[in-house]
């Protein structure tokens, strides 16, 4: 059915109407519960699904459905045709987690998409996730739109919601609604646009009525309007000269040139609504199809050329050379391994053949298909500026380039966050170790933030996340997804290793047994990188020194060192390794001899370049009744951490800290604890910090008796 649309629609029209938009915020701000009602009010569902009656569509896992939480972000599909206009819109929506432990899906889905609806509780206003997310989105320049939800709740306010976003995230926030009524009397919203309001009647409120302004609201909505009118205008010389003029401007004039600023991210319009009363949804759409940019609207994708380093760019252009993002893979009862992905160029037919330019090898694209949550349908070709899924590739990762096998391009990959937290596990019974380990690279395959590594003294499986609830998913889909039963032992901070100055060390490995013998000599220099900056490999030689076959074992053997550490066998990070100098053998020289040398020199210069232990700092949010403010300041500071600021909101107090995760394993207990139950709070990784010398001995000693 879906692929018919698509014939019909010509290629440009096609491209200018398809939007390709993600739902992001905090946990608990609706974005679920918004995407639910898009399925329904765009015909893809025909009954609302509740997040807090375990039904919603898109929440189509059954730990999602469990836990009322949104774990892996959900891809559909739906057509629009908004209230005023003619045209048919076709938009991409990806639905994404908003805990803090599943922020790999929000980073992935990101990269692959145009713009995105950002979702605010409007009790609650900006939170520590929100902020989040919208750095994320900053990261790739989208333009965004903001929805102030929940306004039916007890507390909520659109206009401190609006402040918290200003005050926040960005001055360039402008209120386009104004909600009539407060909390459970909230109605509709008066559009300060076409100077209507809004309602929404039956029982799903499908039925979207426009009526006259009520007399006793007008001076407000004229207030409103015309600040919002001189906001636009003055993105816009043209307008700007009719506003000066006191000309009238007409609703089509400043949605142009709102558009224009929303596409620069210039202005971010704010719209009000209840999804889970059903108001405000239709309208959240129509700003979707009149504001987000289509991918047409997007500048190219940048990319290299993996022969020759060269800089290219691909165009959204259906007859372009074909360049796709694979951005994340899930495993299927059904199917395997389904491989979604974003056509930047070109088009993609079934049965094809396309390169993996990571792994240089050609895979046969088998099947295509759109996917809507849980269900898909198989389609024969798919273009640039669309959004699909395929099966069978044999070799991908999420990040990795398919494209024409006649013109290569690497595009830019997704970076991911650092581990946190590990546990170590264990099956049940023995015979099922190759069964875990099997199923623990199918789950490492599809998340990039978990990581699977053994204990090379123990030979225990340690598994590794963003936090305890991302491994105890993990844990709960080992049993339910594949059948597998585990011991699981206590969680532990993922600590790492850097160091602290600059510092040069050759690494040598000559060894003769008889007959042929072993031969790597190499000079490395190490050099600290700013927190946060990884690893980077800078090959130096000159004069072929070195043979330029041995370098990439070079690279190697330094990777393989800085998985263990020298203070205590932790992994090492922000680190340069610059490789400028070494010696071989016309005979006795391997790939094997210099990837050994490699790890020796590191080894040799990391021991010598002060090296330290690092720790993770979570951000944590705290809120509490005022009356236990001192008590849960105190303890956060007991637990190493460091206040920054506390805030009255609306009769509660916010403590915003910097706290080692270390310390905050059992925080939610002593936290009800202390308050009787009334306080919450939130927590995410903030940074990577080097641990106090007196807490570095403990770590250390236990890490070696």
């Amino acid at each position: 059915m879906l692929d018919l649309l698509v014939k019909d629609m010509t290629k440009n029209s096609a491209l200018e109407k398809t939007r390709n938009i993600g739902l992001i915020a905090h946990i608990d701000a609706g974005k679920t519960t918004v995407s639910e009602r898009i399925l329904f009010y765009t015909g893809l569902s025909h009954k609302i699904g509740e997040v807090h009656e375990g039904e919603a569509i898109m929440d189509w896992m059954i730990q999602e459905q469990e836990r009322g939480i949104t774990i892996t972000s959900a891809s559909t599909t739906c057509l629009w045709k908004p209230m005023a206009g003619e045209k048919t819109y076709w938009i991409n929506l990806i639905d994404t987690p908003g805990h803090i432990d599943f922020t790999v899906e929000v980073q992935r889905s990101l990269r692959v998409l145009d713009g995105a609806v950002i979702i605010f509780d409007g009790v609650a206003g900006v939170e520590p996730q929100s902020e989040t997310v919208w750095r994320q989105a900053d990261e790739y320049n989208l333009p965004r739109l903001c929805f102030i939800n929940k306004l039916d709740r007890t507390g909520a306010d659109f206009w401190e919601s609006l402040r918290s976003i200003q005050e926040k995230l960005s001055p360039k926030a402008i209120p386009m609604q104004i909600p009539i009524g407060r909390e459970e009397n909230f109605k509709g919203v008066i559009d300060l646009l076409t100077m209507k309001v809004f309602s929404f009647e039956g029982d799903f409120g499908e039925k979207v009525t426009v009526q006259e302004i009520p007399s006793d609201l007008v001076p407000e909505a004229q207030k409103r309007r015309a600040e919002l009118v001189e906001k636009i205008a003055g993105e816009d010389d043209q307008l700007l000269e009719k506003f000066l003029e006191e000309k009238e401007i007409t609703v089509e004039e400043l949605q142009q040139a709102l558009r224009k600023a929303v596409l620069a991210y210039r202005l971010i319009p704010v719209f009000a609504g209840s999804a889970l009363k059903n108001k405000g949804v239709q309208l959240l759409l129509d700003a979707v199809c009149y504001y987000l940019p289509s991918p047409l609207d997007r500048p190219p994708v940048e990319g290299i050329n993996p022969a020759t380093g060269e800089a290219i760019v691909r165009s959204a252009d259906e007859e372009g050379p074909f360049a796709a993002l694979v951005f994340k893979i899930a495993s299927d009862p059904y199917v395997g391994s389904l491989d979604y992905f974003r056509v930047y160029s070109g088009k993609l037919v079934k049965g094809s053949y396309v390169l993996n330019t990571r792994s240089g090898k050609k895979e046969r694209i088998g099947r295509i298909m759109k996917v809507f949550a849980n269900k898909r349908e198989e389609l024969e070709t798919i273009a640039a500026g669309q959004i699909g899924a395929t099966v069978g590739l044999k070799d991908v990762k999420t990040g990795d380039t398919i494209c024409d096998l006649e013109h290569p391009i690497v595009l830019e990959q997704i970076n991911f966050p650092e581990a946190v937290i590990s546990i170590r596990v264990e099956p049940k019974t023995q015979v099922d170790q190759v069964k875990l380990d099997d199923s623990l690279k199918k789950l490492s395959d599809e998340d990039p933030t978990f990581k699977v590594k053994q204990d090379r003294e123990t030979g225990e499986t340690i598994i590794s996340g963003m936090g305890e609830l991302h491994l105890e998913i993990i844990v709960d889909r080992l049993k339910r997804d594949f059948g597998l039963e585990v011991n699981v032992g206590r969680p532990e901070v993922a600590y790492r290793e850097t160091i602290t100055q600059e510092i040069e060390a050759q690494g040598k490995y000559i060894h003769q047994s008889g007959g042929r013998g072993q031969y790597g000599d190499v000079w490395l220099k190490l050099t600290p990188l700013a927190r946060g900056e990884g690893f980077e490999f800078v090959d130096q030689i000159k004069g072929g020194v070195i043979p330029q076959e041995f370098i990439p074992a070079v690279k190697k053997g330094v990777k393989e060192a800085m998985e263990e550490g020298v203070v205590a066998s932790y992994p090492v990070i922000d680190v340069q390794a610059t490789l400028y100098d070494g010696s071989f053998h016309d005979v006795d020289s391997s790939e094997a001899a210099f990837k050994i040398a490699a790890v020796r020199g590191f080894r040799k210069a990391m021991n010598a370049a002060k090296p330290v232990l690092l720790e993770p700092i979570m951000r944590v949010q705290a809120t509490t009744p005022p009356e236990f403010l001192g008590d849960v300041m105190g303890d956060l500071s007991s637990r190493r951490g460091r206040i920054l600021e506390n805030e009255d909101r609306k009769g509660v107090k916010i403590i915003e800290a910097e706290v080692p995760l270390a310390e905050m394993f059992g925080y939610a207990t002593a936290l009800r604890s202390l308050t009787k139950g009334r306080a919450g709070f939130t927590m995410e990784f903030k940074k990577y910090q080097p641990v106090p010398e007196s807490v570095k001995e403990k770590i250390v000693s236990g890490r070696t008796t």
